[in-house]
Order: C-alpha cells, then sequence, then structure tokens
C-alpha cells in the first residue's frame, strides 16, 4: 500500500481541501478521507461511503509529481502511521 495526503487550494465550499488517499499496489484508492474547511469530513472504502457525497476515484491515481504539476493541487506521500491516524481521529471517531 501507499498514502498520500492532497491540499487542494480553492474558495468552493463544496469541495474538501485535503484528501487523504490509501492507494493499492495499482495506485487505485481502497480508503479516502476528505476534510473540508469548514470542518465536514467525508470518507470512503471499497465496501462503504459514508453519505454519498465522497467516494473513491474509478481509476488509478497519478503520481505525486504529475498532481503537483497543477500549480493548485500540493501532494506528498505520507506514511502508514500517518494515514491511520486521520483515519482513527476523523473517521472512527465519528463512528462513535
Amino acid at each position: 500500500m501507499n498514502y498520500m495526503v492532497c491540499e487542494w487550494e480553492h474558495d468552493n465550499p463544496q469541495h474538501p481541501v485535503l484528501i487523504y488517499s490509501e492507494l493499492d499496489e495499482e495506485r487505485y484508492e481502497t480508503r479516502k478521507i476528505e476534510i473540508f474547511r469548514d470542518g465536514r469530513i467525508g470518507y470512503a472504502t471499497t465496501e462503504l461511503m459514508d453519505n454519498g457525497a465522497t467516494g473513491l476515484s474509478e481509476g488509478p491515481i497519478p503520481s505525486v509529481e504529475e498532481i503537483n504539476a497543477n500549480p493548485v493541487l500540493h501532494a506528498r506521500e505520507i506514511s502508514k502511521e500517518e494515514f491511520e491516524q486521520v483515519w482513527a481521529e476523523k473517521v472512527e471517531k465519528n463512528q462513535e
């Protein structure tokens, strides 16, 4: 598995400002967390979506370098531990 986070610079409250992704060997998302400017959280896994608003991408996710070619996107690879910490804080906490 690979893990990444992408910051998206924009002013639209309907779109997330941070996107955390867990990627399989072919770079397909297996889990995703979206964090919105107002604090809302969206998430999805291969088994479920939180409320239908957040879903996994249908195709493979581009490399960090390809994503960062877009001036409003700032992606970086992260550790499994960092992803799991965000998942626990944002997703599991909201399921309680």
